[in-house]
């Protein structure tokens, strides 16, 4: 795993560090805020089949006029579809709805303990060996899963989309990851707006001229870890890409990394019941 020019490699993949999450965005509001986010810059989008809005992204990613090659799009399969057959149709709906012929990543949303992992990972893999997605990858994987699906995969994933916020320690499941090479993308990275105003980041943010938003997500772009902030107004889409100008302190990383704690997390939902949290 490296990280250059603003991207995080993992095993072939380059993905962007700064992404737009899309997770409650509907309708012409997501297609607009798609479009504006690649016209200011952003070159990784991120979307799910649970999220319902596949159709609407496409259609951001077409009025964007990007370049497909230069954008990096993730899409999610939901835990109901693992059984193999499941999977490969819910992946091709996905791109019918997204107007795609391949995602960069398609990942697993979510655990589903009632389908054995050896054969929805079997399924991913034949899914990626038959060209509809560039890489594949995990969601909401805990140590003991990453270790397990890293072991029943005969392609590689490279990555585990999990929670990651000042308030929440995942230093567990990320140290699991970066020993098998896999990139971390966050989800809810500013606690869904929870560290606004928040004291500690304020104060440091005001240092450098930034918000304490910026300053979360800076903290966590500084430690090669991939956001996908998610917002419906336009004027946070510029603000959340506004975070490599500046760079954080030996002292200030680590005051921040002290707000994190085991009882910090925000989404904790599995189709078939949580997972035991690390």
């Amino acid at each position: 795993m490296a990280v250059t020019a603003h991207v995080v490699e993992a095993h072939g993949a380059r993905i962007p560090l700064i992404g737009l999450g899309t997770w409650e965005l509907r309708g012409r509001t997501c297609a607009r805020m798609v479009e504006h986010a690649l016209r200011l810059g952003y070159r990784h989008i991120d979307t799910a089949e649970l999220y319902d809005n596949e159709r609407e992204v496409g259609e951001g990613l077409r009025a964007a006029g990007i370049r497909r090659d230069d954008v990096f799009i993730t899409t999610k399969i939901w835990p109901s579809h693992f059984a193999p057959r499941d999977l490969e149709r819910s992946a091709q709906e996905s791109l019918a709805r997204l107007r795609l012929s391949q995602v960069d990543l398609l990942l697993l949303h979510w655990p589903n303990p009632q389908i054995p992992l050896r054969d929805t990972l079997g399924a991913l893999c034949k899914v990626k060996r038959a060209g509809l997605a560039r890489h594949i990858g995990v969601s909401n994987f805990t140590v003991a899963l990453v270790q397990e699906a890293v072991k029943l995969t005969d392609e590689p994933l490279v990555c585990n989309q999990i929670e990651v916020h000042p308030f929440i320690d995942q230093s567990k499941v990320i140290a699991a990851c970066r020993k098998y090479g896999m990139a971390i993308v966050a989800y809810s990275p500013i606690a869904r707006g929870g560290v606004t105003g928040h004291k500690v980041l304020a104060r440091i943010g005001k240092t450098h001229g930034k918000t304490a938003a910026q300053v979360r997500l800076r903290f966590l772009v500084q430690e090669a870890i991939a956001v996908i902030p998610r917002t419906s107004r336009l004027e946070r889409l510029a603000e959340n890409l506004a975070v490599f100008d500046f760079e954080l302190s030996e002292p200030e990383m680590a005051e921040i990394a002290r707000l994190a704690s085991h009882d910090g997390r925000i989404v904790d939902y599995a189709y078939s019941g949580s997972p035991q949290w690390d």
